[in-house]
């Protein structure tokens, strides 16, 4: 797999330094070097697979311009601050590069990137490929009692009566359960994992929402309550989801 990248950054010595690290990569392909974010920012369309940030340059940081960027187009954040760090994971970059950068750790961080487009492609071929045997026979086992969702490079098992919620996560997923401090993020989109639950059990009731019906607390002007957290029913989805709750 190929990875359109482009490299943004107030020094063009760094710049130069970053070309060459692409230049070397086989699976890289340079779309463009800007000194300004600003033309970054609309250069930067869907054909662009990463960027190659600084953090900290005039007028807007990496960080704020990060924020302007599509989701599907992944951040690898170059600085010459570590005290960056920890914001640029909240920004959920796939990598953070201190200055001054060596090439084995650019390649690290570009193979990692490599391997999180191949996941989603990956996952997007299994949804395709769930959502047709459900087609050929017939739906999801009503009495399923566990499913399987990737997560980093293993499967999980995830049993469903400890399901709270499903909440959506760019291209992930986040799964809420029981006695669990901190969900379980799984790769895959809210509809492949929809496809995996018994419809008798689970509802989606918001296009980032899917909720375990035995465990809802309460509902009230369209806003169901679950494990103390307020999930809204969209209009599209009120229909189904009362029928489902009577």
């Amino acid at each position: 797999m190929r990875l359109n990248c482009v490299i943004v950054d107030d020094e063009p010595l760094a710049i130069k330094l970053m070309k060459s690290f692409v230049e070397r990569t086989p699976f890289l392909d340079l779309k463009g070097t800007f000194l300004n974010p600003m033309d970054a920012l609309a250069f930067i369309d869907e054909t662009i697979n990463l960027v190659f940030m600084d953090i900290n340059m005039p007028g807007i940081t990496g960080l704020e311009l990060s924020k302007l960027i599509r989701p599907q187009t992944k951040i690898i954040f170059t600085t010459a601050y570590k005290e960056y760090a920890f914001e640029s994971y909240e920004v959920q970059a796939i990598d953070y590069l201190l200055k001054p950068i060596s090439y084995p750790k650019f390649l690290s961080a570009v193979t990692r990137a490599k391997e999180y487009f191949e996941q989603i492609e990956a996952a997007k071929g299994a949804s395709a490929s769930s959502a047709a045997a459900a087609q050929a026979d017939g739906s999801v086992d009503p009495n399923a009692e566990y499913i399987f969702v990737k997560c980093e490079y293993k499967q999980v098992r995830v049993d469903l009566d400890q399901i709270l919620f499903i909440s959506g996560l760019k291209d992930y997923v986040r799964i809420h359960l029981k006695n669990q401090p901190r969900p379980l993020i799984a790769l895959t989109t809210m509809k492949g994992i929809e496809e995996k639950l018994p419809v008798n059990r689970f509802c989606r009731v918001h296009r980032s929402y899917i909720v375990a019906m035995d465990k809802i607390e309460s509902v009230e002007r369209n806003v169901i309550t679950i494990a103390g957290e307020a999930i809204p029913v969209s209009e599209a989805n009120q229909d189904k989801f009362y029928s489902l709750l009577k």
